[in-house]
């Protein structure tokens, strides 16, 4: 095959401008290389949108509308309601950060869940709004620094733990939930497999280490992605149809500061800080041990 129809193929291009050691890319594509061609996406401004489309270059190989910061949902819902007017199946996806969704743009999925939209919406969480500055976000976890969270002699980064967003989803009524990291591809190739399968709105929250946000070696992206996952702080679960599974368990939790110590947004941290860390991680898996099995 010449090289120009392999290019011509990819439903992501190369010669985005993502970061080295940026995620997105990996996201984005485990997503459209799952769903297939068949697929049309709404994405919000965020980092996403400056690396894959600032005019007059394009990386998609499907059809994407751009959207505002705090609208994806809504497009995606309008989209996904043009197409069904139209007697055509297709795969609607959104795309957003979390600065687009758990703040600015919960609103507009709220309402995309609540009407039931067939949706698969995709937040791909860096914890901050990397794109404008690192500022904190609702989804910025518990002692980070970032430029609105800093640290010094009265604050000591952020105060408040991340906002429990796929449980409020799944809450509400979002027919299939889940988490993925991109260090588990299988475990996050399925789960999109199965929001596929399924007729309603979708939700799957994607960790995104960011080595200019988080502070880290832009080689150590996949290192850091899954040191949250064996360190406990990112569990990996789905909720189908309101039935909730945890897909991984680590055999052996490994201590959070393995994990945070990788990263000089959490380098100000002291014993007791972190000890306050491993000691929500323990709750957190109780609790979501507890919820195994039960109908959300």
């Amino acid at each position: 095959m010449h090289m120009n129809e392999r290019y011509e193929k990819l439903l992501f291009k190369p010669g985005h401008t993502a970061c080295a050691g940026c995620p997105i890319p990996i996201i984005v594509r485990t997503v459209l290389n799952t769903l297939g061609k068949n697929t049309i996406v709404a994405f919000g401004t965020s980092c996403l949108e400056i690396i894959s489309s600032q005019y007059p270059y394009n990386a998609w190989g499907v059809p994407a509308m751009h959207s505002a910061f705090e609208n994806t949902a809504a497009i995606a819902s309008g989209i996904e309601a043009a197409q069904k007017k139209l007697g055509n199946k297709v795969n609607v996806v959104a795309f957003a950060g979390d600065g687009g969704t758990f703040d600015i743009g919960l609103q507009a999925l709220s309402g995309m869940v609540d009407r039931g939209h067939n949706v698969l919406y995709v937040v791909y969480d860096n914890e901050s709004y990397a794109n404008t500055g690192i500022q904190r976000s609702s989804a910025t976890p518990f002692g980070a620094w970032t430029t609105t969270s800093p640290v010094g002699k009265k604050i000591r980064g952020n105060k408040t733990f991340k906002k429990p967003l796929a449980l409020m989803m799944a809450a509400q009524g979002a027919k299939y939930v889940a988490t993925a990291s991109i260090s588990h591809l299988p475990d996050f190739k399925r789960k999109v497999q199965r929001a596929a399968e399924i007729e309603g709105p979708k939700f799957i929250h994607v960790l995104n280490p960011c080595p200019t946000g988080w502070k880290f070696d832009s080689s150590l992206t996949v290192d850091v992605a899954k040191l949250s996952v064996e360190t406990g702080l990112w569990v990996l679960f789905e909720i189908d149809h309101g039935k909730f599974r945890i897909t991984y368990k680590p055999k052996e939790f490994k201590p959070v500061r393995d994990y945070l110590m990788l990263q000089r947004r959490f380098k100000h941290l002291t014993d007791e800080e972190i000890n306050k860390i491993q000691e929500r991680v323990k709750e957190d898996w109780s609790m979501y041990e507890g919820l195994e099995g039960v109908k959300i």
